[in-house]
This record gives structure tokens, sequence and C-alpha cells, in this order.
């Protein structure tokens, strides 16, 4: 029983307006679901991913009015996105550089070329060429970004963490995870970064975790991370997940119907918050694949409190 690799991560906005256009126009990806946190229904939660919401290609906000992101230890520090080739890098830079977007130059990281980046809230991304290999999204045909180059979908996701030891043990004990291969931090050389692989591994399918007890611990605010998912296939898998966790005694969220996928929740001891998500039903159970996004959709159980909802919500456009 595998995770099969990155289901989506899900970070903070406090700008919503803002993150709407730089996911859609800057790094041309489509909002594929324009909801609401279930948890949360004052706030938006936001989907952006390939043409059709592939699982493995989002990237998600919740819609908090809350300050910047205080970076440390103890969270998810930086997202990968995967797109295929050095001539893909160059007119990436070429883009941010029309866009005045702030991009360091391409280096390459753990053998692949990178090019590293952040939203206008300090988000931390990194564009990493796959070389082409891995499940890839669909190319939205309305994007800004010429389908040769778009977003391919997550790469490896990395966490600071103070010490690897427990996390390394449920990463492989619990999540079947291998460490194949380590590398130089490059936001601090003398430290290590170990990379995790999931299923038949690649850059879809690689958790990188950084050990860094020189930090102290983040605090989570707009620009940082909520939490990453990681994919199970099937419903027999995703419950036999939930019969691992307890027999192991890992405290979780127990199964929760998201209605575009099934969710759950467990923090591994460093505190970073795990979701295992099912790869279905997917974003077009209840809408038309031709018009995903473009109004505000709810799962049936928030329906009756529609009118309520909607009315607490800002327009983001």
């Amino acid at each position: 029983m595998d995770l099969t690799g990155i289901h989506h991560l899900t970070a903070v906005t406090a700008d919503v307006r803002e993150n709407h256009r730089f996911y859609t126009q800057v790094l041309g990806m489509r909002l594929v679901k324009r909801s609401v946190n279930q948890d949360d229904v004052s706030a938006y939660h936001l989907f952006y991913a390939d043409k059709v919401g592939s699982p493995g290609t989002d990237v998600t906000f919740f819609d908090w009015a809350m300050p910047r992101e205080r970076r440390g230890t103890n969270s998810i520090t930086c997202t990968s996105l995967r797109v295929n080739g050095a001539q893909a890098l160059d007119w990436w830079t070429k883009h941010f550089e029309s866009q005045a977007i702030t991009a360091d130059p391409v280096v390459e990281r753990d053998g692949r070329l990178t090019l590293d980046f952040e939203d206008t809230e300090g988000q931390r991304l990194s564009l990493v060429d796959d070389g082409g290999a891995g499940e890839a999204g669909q190319p939205w045909e309305k994007s800004p970004v010429p389908p040769d180059f778009q977003v391919r979908g997550l790469g490896p996701i990395t966490l600071n963490v103070p010490d690897l030891g427990p996390t390394n043990a449920v990463l492989k004990r619990v999540m079947n995870m291998r460490q194949v291969r380590s590398y130089p931090d490059p936001e601090s050389p003398a430290q290590t970064v170990y990379v995790y692989e999931m299923g038949e591994g690649g850059a879809h399918a690689e958790l990188h975790v950084a050990v860094r007890p020189d930090l102290s611990r983040a605090h989570l605010g707009a620009g940082g991370v909520h939490h990453v998912a990681f994919r199970t296939p099937t419903e027999e898998q995703y419950h036999a997940w939930f019969e691992r966790l307890q027999s192991l005694g890992v405290q979780s969220s127990g199964e929760i119907d998201r209605y575009y996928f099934h969710s759950l929740y467990f923090r591994e001891p460093n505190g970073i918050l795990f979701e295992i998500a099912t790869d279905g039903p997917g974003f077009a159970v209840d809408e038309d694949a031709a018009t995903l996004g473009e109004k505000v959709v709810l799962p049936p159980f928030l329906e009756p409190r529609r009118a309520q909802i909607i009315a607490n919500l800002k327009p983001i456009e």
C-alpha cells in the first residue's frame, strides 16, 4: 500500500483578489473550483490547477485575514511546480521579468534545473524541470502561458524540521516512503535536505525534509502553507490508511468526505499537517468541465446556507 504522489497543497492568502490574479494571470493556472473552507465558511477555498483539476496539479488557498507568515522550522517551506525542459525555464525567466516578479537565476539542485521565486505574499515557490517525466496535467487553452511551458503539476514539497528522527520514522514506518538521497540545504549549505519518495518516485512523488535546528518555530500566516496532501488511488486504500493509522496509534481526523475527494488528516511529530486524499470523484462532479471555477459552488451539505455564505464573501475579480 503506497501513496502515489503529491495530491494538492493548501496555503493561506490575505489578499484574495491579488492571489487570483497572480495564479491565473502570472502562473497561468486555471481556477477550477471556487468554493469555501468547509470548516470555516466565511473563507474562500480556491483551487488552481490544470484544465480539469487533475489530482496532483492543485495549489489551493484559504482566504484568511492574517499577517504574513513568520518563517521558521516545523513548517512547509517551499512548493515546487513542474515544467518540462530548460527552454521552459528560459521562458519563465523572461516572463517573470516582464511581470516585475523577482526570481533567482536558474540553478541545478538535487540534479534538476530549478527557478526559485515568490508570489506577491511571499509564498516560496520553485519551478522544477522534470524532463517530461511523471504525470502531466492537461494544458488550459485560455492560459496566458503557452501550452509547452505551462505548469505540469506539483513537484517536490520541502519541509523544515528541527530533528529528523521522529519525522523519518513516520515517513518510513507509517507512510511507506523511502529515503533515497540527500543534498545541501540551499539556504544553509552546512545543513542537509533528505529526499523521500513515494510510489514509483519522480519529481511528482517526493517530499524533501530540511533539518534546521538553528531556526525558531514558524507561525502560520499569509504566504505560508497550511498542509500538504498525498494521493491514494482508491477508496479501498483510503480506508486502509485510516485503519493503518489507528493500528499504529497515530491520531487522525478520521475519514472526512470533502465531496470532491475524501480526506484523512494527521500531524507528523514536528506538528506539520498531512492529509491523505483520494483521486476522485473530482471537480466535475457538480460543474460542467467547460465552466469550472466561474461561480461559487458548495457541497450539498452547505447548500441550505448558500445565501448567507455568499453574502459574506467578497468578489475576487
